[in-house]
């Protein structure tokens, strides 16, 4: 397997690995990789990120629903957040 198709079969499942969900075999073979590969290794540093700041920006007030409707209605939600 090329190095390149390793990545994005390993990235596959770095959700699962900040999360801390990655059986540990698969944790093992990732960690082993981000090791060696900088380009997962930023990747993965920056999901990491994402997911921190999202948690901590979390106690923010919720847009007031008016916005929240606009908002929808710009990006054609709507049909998405009746399901």
């Amino acid at each position: 397997m090329k190095h390149g198709e390793r990545c994005s079969d390993l990235l596959g499942s770095i959700s699962e690995y900040v999360d801390g969900d990655l059986a540990s075999e698969l944790c093992a073979e990732l960690e082993q990789h981000l090791a060696g590969c900088e380009n997962c290794r930023i990747v993965v540093d920056t999901l990491k990120k994402t997911v921190y700041l999202v948690h901590a920006n979390n106690d923010k007030a919720d847009l007031p629903e008016d916005v929240r409707d606009r908002l929808y209605q710009c990006l054609d939600l709507e049909a998405y957040l009746k399901k």
